[in-house]
């Protein structure tokens, strides 16, 4: 067992010898001269994505650690799912308590133009104006729901021009009259 001559060779390795490490430093530092800077790059383009990764890891509902504080809590969890099916129920017979009262309004509504066209067609049998007769209908069902109202007085209107007023024969129009414009061909150029 000699100590002196396996010194020199233990430190790099029993494999390499001088000559083999000189080789080594060769080939790496020829790598990164020629492609260190992409090599710099890539490694922080590699430590950018895990940081992402990780964050991203961490703000999943399932992989942070509050999520093992909720799973201890489970009566907090279910009082809340209780509590949204209780709204969501309340807010579900809130719509159809509106959408029975909207058929019923457009039920109403249809019986009424039934009622109008069986009384339109009845006066069109018997030779009468069916839109008179319809009018005095309305007016009979505003007078029955008005009833209880009181009846407004009408002031007695006056006519705003004479009977004899014809805005195109241009009298009693004080200046302003009108005159038909210039036939034949537009002067334009």
């Amino acid at each position: 067992m000699d100590l002196g001559d396996g010194g020199a060779a233990a430190g790099p390795g029993p494999a390499l010898g001088r000559g083999g490490l000189e080789a080594l430093q060769h080939t790496v530092g020829s790598v990164l001269s020629g492609y260190g800077w992409y090599l710099l790059l890539a490694a922080v383009a590699v430590y950018l994505l895990v940081q992402k990764v990780s964050r991203g890891l961490a703000a999943r509902p399932g992989g942070r650690p509050g999520a093992a504080e909720a799973a201890e809590e489970p009566d907090v969890v279910v009082r809340r799912q209780e509590a949204l099916v209780a709204a969501r129920l309340r807010m579900q017979e809130e719509l159809n308590a509106q959408a029975e009262k909207y058929k019923e309004k457009q039920r109403q509504l249809e019986e009424e133009r039934r009622r109008q066209k069986i009384a339109m067609w009845e006066s069109m049998q018997e030779g009468k104006s069916y839109k008179g007769n319809l009018k005095l209908n309305q007016q009979e069902a505003e007078s029955g729901a008005s009833a209880s109202a009181v009846p407004k007085s009408k002031p007695n209107k006056k006519p705003l021009r004479g009977g004899g007023y014809n805005p195109l024969s241009g009298e009693g129009g004080g200046m302003c009259s009108w005159r038909p414009g210039r036939r034949g061909p537009s002067a334009g150029g």
